[in-house]
């Protein structure tokens, strides 16, 4: 045998190598990705706010001395 033929050969075993990797690592087709579940969107709920008192103040200083 020539090396031109021992190359082709051992050129076609890396490829069929590297071939079969690809379709080892990477599914093709509908099975490359797992389906995924619609998203449903609820609307938000209503919450009743109960009406909160004012806080209470301290006294109110109207005239500041000098």
């Amino acid at each position: 045998m020539r090396a031109e033929s021992v190359g082709g050969v051992l050129g076609a075993i890396v490829a069929a190598a590297v071939l079969a990797a690809a379709f080892y690592y990477v599914p093709v087709g509908p099975m490359a990705r797992p389906m995924q579940p619609a998203k449903v969107e609820v609307p938000p709920t209503q919450v009743q706010t109960v009406p909160v008192a004012p806080a209470v103040r301290g006294p109110v200083v109207r005239e500041v001395p000098n």
